[in-house]
């Protein structure tokens, strides 16, 4: 048995036969994914930014609420699918969000044709295709295998969406960006290599054919700069070498302001910066990142998977699967202190809460608030043991 057949063989599969066509959509636009050719998650820039964000967002912590469907939320609780942690699950679904700007969950069913969870994949096509006035989404892999499930019991998170209904655009945009990096490269090889493999050039004179040119070369060569050659230190050469000059092996450097410009390019495509990619962002510097960058995702992939796996009877009784952060992990120590000490003594947050900020464990009785005893309430009075706020107290 297969991955595939683990995922799709409990499906229920209609017949290619009886697919009624493509489901038109508004704007009759062809409504069909393929995943582009190019080589973005080659580039190792390219690689490190998206990298960055997944690692980032596989960190959201999966809540579901509600009371409908315990069996399926207690599977969800522990995993996404047998194969996947939630972190693992999350990574994989951003990177083919950041790569093709289209990421498809499907669900997975079990042998009574119940959801038991779901799962990334990463499709060669997907085409929205209608049987019996259903829209389904068919899956087309690249060893030939295809499967199709009905639209409302799938997810589709999307980026860059403008021309298709369902589906966002390709990459093609990084294009002129992907192709100067590659010149970077290729500039910075060859310059390199032709710095370690040429040291003087000379003209030799009586040489009429090519042939005799090469064969003097590496006779040369091997007399001089072989492991074998015993010079003792001394160059010795004919007076047919003429005009006999020195090529500095100055290192190739590519321009600071080049290299500036595609960096940015980069990371202003893929929402990231220079901190973010080397661990240094924190404060409010991670903050701005996590609002641009990690909330968009969660949003969409909490209110996605939400309508994928609850009916909308379901969700408006408070079904609900929510992908969220601990943004407080992230301040300074600084912040942190001062975040626990203005809030925990004025009953904002328990004992508990104040010990997450610091990545400590619970205690027992951690769960309930304390207010400091010197703030009371403006319109009451107090005694030794009580609160005094009705008139025949008050009047004692």
């Amino acid at each position: 048995m297969s991955l595939f057949d683990k995922i799709f063989g409990k499906a229920p599969q209609p017949s290619p036969k009886t697919y009624g066509g493509e489901f038109k959509l508004l704007n009759y636009y062809t409504p069909h994914f393929t995943k582009w050719g190019g080589s973005v998650y080659e580039q190792e820039l390219v690689r490190a930014a998206i990298h960055a964000r997944a690692t980032h967002i596989s960190k959201l912590q999966i809540d579901i609420t509600g009371a409908a469907k315990p069996k399926l939320q207690t599977k969800l609780r522990h995993g996404p699918n047998e194969f996947q942690s939630w972190s693992q699950f999350l990574y994989r679904l951003s990177t083919i969000l950041d790569v093709h700007n289209n990421a498809f969950i499907v669900p997975v069913f079990d042998e009574f044709g119940e959801i038991s969870g779901v799962f990334p994949v990463l499709p060669d096509r997907c085409s929205l295709v209608q049987y019996a006035g259903v829209p389904y989404l068919r899956y087309e892999f690249g060893w030939g295998e295809k499967a199709a499930v009905e639209l409302i019991n799938c997810g589709v998170m999307t980026k860059f969406q403008y021309r298709n209904d369902i589906f966002g655009e390709s990459n093609h945009a990084l294009v002129p960006t992907m192709e100067l990096i590659h010149m970077q490269k290729q500039a910075i090889e060859e310059g390199v290599k032709s710095a370690a493999t040429y040291r003087f050039m000379a003209q030799l004179s009586n040489f009429a054919k090519a042939e005799d040119l090469a064969k003097e070369r590496k006779r040369f060569t091997e007399e001089n700069f072989s492991r074998e050659a015993e010079g003792g230190g001394m160059l010795l050469f004919p007076n047919t070498y003429q005009n006999i000059q020195q090529i500095k092996a100055d290192p190739f450097v590519v321009s600071p302001d080049q290299m500036s410009m595609v960096k940015s390019n980069v990371f202003d495509y893929f929402g990231v910066n220079e901190d973010v990619l080397t661990n240094k962002a924190y404060g409010d510097a991670w903050a701005a990142f996590y609002e641009g960058a990690i909330e968009p995702f969660a949003i969409q992939f909490s209110e996605v998977m939400t309508k994928m796996l609850f009916t909308y009877r379901e969700r408006t009784q408070g079904n609900a699967v929510m992908a969220t952060s601990n943004r407080i992990q992230y301040m300074t120590s600084r912040e942190k202190l001062n975040y626990v000490v203005q809030l925990l003594d004025r009953g904002v947050i328990s004992l508990n809460d104040a010990r997450d900020v610091w990545n400590m464990p619970h205690v027992e009785g951690g769960d309930v608030r304390i207010i400091r005893g010197e703030y009371y309430n403006a319109d009451q009075k107090v005694t030794d043991n009580e609160w005094i706020g009705d008139d025949d107290n008050a009047e004692q």
